[in-house]
Order: C-alpha cells, then sequence, then structure tokens
C-alpha cells in the first residue's frame, strides 16, 4: 500500500502532544463493511452501510476498492454513467485509472493520486484502467467517496480538482509511529490541498505496529474511521477494531486509535481513512447517481438524464460500430 511515504517520517512536522484532560470521542457505532461488485464488476466494499446518513452528513456513500491483484485481462471500470447533486473524490492507493467525461475532460491517477470531481448540475463520467494496465494484469485499489453538496451549490457548473499525492499535507505522531496524510481540510493545523463547498477533512494514516493515533478534531465536525488494512483498537475504550470495519464517533476534541503490535504477516502498518466534516443538516433525497433534497428533484434529475441534459458521450468514446 505505497500511496505517499517518506524515507524518515521524524522530519516531518508533528502533531502536537495533547492535553490530558482531552476530551476523547467515543464509538458511536461500529459497523462492518459487506462485500459486493461494482461498475463492470470490481469488487468493494461497502464502508457506509447501516449507517445512519445523520451519522455521515456530509458524507453519503464510501466504497474501498479492491486490494485486487488482477491477472492479465481481468482488470476492470466502470461503464459510462451520470452524476448530480454531489462531489466524487477517487484516491488511488495503489495502481492506475483513467478518467473520461461528457465535457471532453480526462485525467490518469496512480498511486496516492486524488480525482474530485464535483458533478453539480450534471455530467457522464467513465472510470476505467487504462488498455496497458488491462493487458498486462496488476495491483488495483483505491477508495470513492461521495460528498454532499449543499442545496446553494447543487445545480453549480461541474469542474475539477486534479490533486497530486505529492500535494498532500505530511504529519507524523509526536513518537513518528504514523504517517498523516492530510488530503483535504485541516489537520492539527495542517492543511491539504482538496477544498469543498463544506467543511471536511480526509487524512490517509499509516499507523506502525504498536503505535497509537491521537488525533485533534474540530468539536463541530463528525468523525468517521474506516480501517483499510490491519487491526487495533478505536476509541479511548479501546474497542478492537480490523479491516473493513468504521467507527462512527460521538462527540468530543480528539480521536484515539491504537494499532495492535501484532499484525499479520502480509500486513506491515494498520492503514486508516479518516474523515470529519460539518454537517449540512439539509434533507436528503438519494437514489443511484443522484444525491437531491427532494424526491421531486430527484425526478427530475432523472428526467434530465434520460433526455440528454446531462451531457452526451464524446463521438470518440462511442463504441466502434459497422
Amino acid at each position: 500500500m505505497p500511496a505517499i511515504t517518506v524515507d524518515d517520517v521524524l522530519v516531518l512536522p508533528r502533531v502536537p502532544q495533547l492535553d490530558p484532560s482531552t476530551s476523547f470521542r467515543p464509538v458511536r457505532r461500529l459497523t462492518t463493511a459487506p462485500s459486493g461488485y461494482e461498475g463492470e464488476g470490481f469488487p468493494v466494499r461497502r464502508a457506509f452501510a447501516g449507517v445512519p446518513l445523520n451519522e455521515l452528513d456530509p458524507f453519503i456513500h464510501l466504497d474501498q476498492m479492491g486490494e485486487v491483484d488482477y491477472a492479465p485481462g481481468e482488470p476492470k471500470g466502470t461503464p459510462w454513467h451520470p452524476h448530480r447533486g454531489f462531489e466524487t473524490v477517487t484516491y488511488m492507493i495503489d495502481g492506475i485509472m483513467d478518467h473520461q467525461d461528457s465535457l471532453g475532460s480526462g485525467g490518469t491517477i496512480a498511486n496516492g493520486d486524488t480525482q474530485w470531481m464535483t458533478a453539480g448540475q450534471g455530467i457522464l463520467h467513465i472510470e476505467a484502467p487504462p488498455e496497458h494496465l488491462v493487458t498486462s494484469g496488476g495491483l488495483f485499489h483505491g477508495l470513492q467517496l461521495w460528498v454532499n453538496l449543499p442545496r446553494a451549490a447543487k445545480m453549480i457548473t461541474p469542474k475539477y480538482q486534479d490533486i497530486r499525492g505529492r500535494e498532500a499535507g505530511l504529519l507524523t505522531t509526536p513518537d513518528g509511529g504514523s504517517l498523516i496524510r492530510v488530503i483535504a481540510g485541516e489537520v492539527a493545523g495542517h492543511a491539504g490541498p482538496g477544498s469543498t463547498f463544506t467543511p471536511i477533512n480526509l487524512a490517509h494514516v499509516t499507523l506502525q505496529p504498536g503505535a497509537q493515533l491521537d488525533l485533534p478534531w474540530q468539536p463541530e465536525y463528525n468523525a468517521l474511521v474506516y480501517v483499510m488494512a490491519g487491526r487495533g483498537t478505536v476509541g479511548a475504550e479501546r474497542r478492537p477494531i480490523e479491516i473493513g470495519q468504521l467507527a462512527a464517533h460521538g462527540k468530543g476534541d480528539a480521536i484515539r486509535v491504537t494499532a495492535d503490535a501484532s499484525q499479520d504477516s502480509n500486513i506491515p502498518a494498520m492503514e486508516l481513512f479518516v474523515m470529519g466534516g460539518q454537517p449540512i443538516r439539509e434533507p436528503v433525497a438519494h437514489y443511484g447517481p443522484f444525491v437531491m433534497n427532494t424526491q421531486a428533484e430527484l425526478k427530475q434529475a432523472f428526467e434530465d438524464f434520460q433526455k440528454g441534459r446531462l451531457g452526451v458521450i464524446p463521438a470518440e468514446r462511442l463504441p466502434h460500430t459497422d
């Protein structure tokens, strides 16, 4: 799980040592992600399954894609599909993913890169491994997070943020036992490059065996910790947590996660995706690829898609026919 690494974490800025009186957030809910398939058949873990939307707000959906080592000819992606009313954040940890859309834009993200798409009023897009990766096979692992847009921004013009892994804010804990990559928001005073319409924090944390993460967190934000690899405990109450599980936290000033001193032989460290944000607290009407505020808006989104108002597939991307 390379993402972005550094040779010596001890040269990085440090999270401050927290005061003994710090209020650590309790674990409100611990869930296990069911496995499924997305797009043309690549395996995913549905990280938010079983968690009420009000505890996720402003987030909607999170898939862990892979980790899977494809044989030649096996890599799969998604077909062309629409979105409206929210943002997709695709974070590649291992492997390569190409993106193209109905506006003629496109790009490639690889180890540690993030492709942030604000769907706004609507867009068609496709995500797929490049042809050379389909031919050769290889490791594929990433995350896709859906971030809701507030009512005032749901119908804005679509836009992108192409975030290279090297742009992430990097820091460590006082003992050097972790590598924290800040993708968006601000963690312990260190900002990430991603921006959104609702204040949020996104961070990928590598926690070495036996190390403890005490992370200050904005009290007005919610706090979610998803385990991508390894096992340990979460919360001051030290609840056991392992790969594929999500901890939704209650109120407090900081998050605590501790990696077990002994991990599986093929897992060198515990890997976490830590999320939180200012809740939007607006009605959510969500079905399939659309996230709106009302059922009427949701119905309109489907109608607009069916009538081609969300864009059309560029001619050069249409399947060839005789």
